[in-house]
């Protein structure tokens, strides 16, 4: 099984990155891949090493959240996993131009972000394209956002590790 690699061996000019988390599996994915110079980080969601949920939502009876007042905790935790998967290619949050954060509630979202993606790119404003789309559902219902990245490599970083 490659989900307990860190680093897969490269196949077909892929080279990819896990957590060695349950769903890997279960789902049959990849964190994160790397081709030539770019790395494409699969959504990303607050997790810790072992695959528990950072900050779920409560949950109603149907099993919704009932309040989002977790939002910036699991955005913290989310931009965290990314930076540790990204830094498995010798890349950092500098290295991403594109992301996208995929919430269930904007207004919750939005009032976060802002905080929370400057200190995460440590800067005022993160030199990267950037989309928020609200969502009605995410892989766990106590998940409140998941981003994915796509990140480039350039000159010397380029370079296989």
């Amino acid at each position: 099984m490659q989900s307990n690699d860190v680093n897969a061996v490269p196949v077909n000019g892929k080279e990819a990155a896990y957590f060695g988390v349950p769903w890997e599996d279960a789902y049959g994915y990849a964190q994160a891949i790397k081709v030539g110079d770019t790395i494409h980080v699969s959504g990303q969601l607050s997790h810790d090493e072992k695959g528990n949920l950072i900050a779920p939502a409560s949950l109603d009876e149907s099993g919704k959240p009932t309040e989002f007042s977790m939002m910036e905790q699991q955005m913290r935790a989310t931009y965290a996993n990314a930076v540790k998967l990204l830094a498995r290619f010798g890349a950092t949050l500098d290295n991403v131009v594109e992301e996208t954060l995929y919430v269930l509630d904007v207004d919750a979202a939005f009032a976060a972000a802002g905080k929370v993606r400057k200190e995460a790119y440590v800067t005022e404003r993160p030199r990267c394209a950037s989309n928020l789309i609200g969502v009605t559902r995410l892989a766990f219902p106590e998940q409140l956002i998941e981003i994915t990245f796509k990140a480039v490599l350039s000159g010397a970083e380029a370079k296989p590790r």
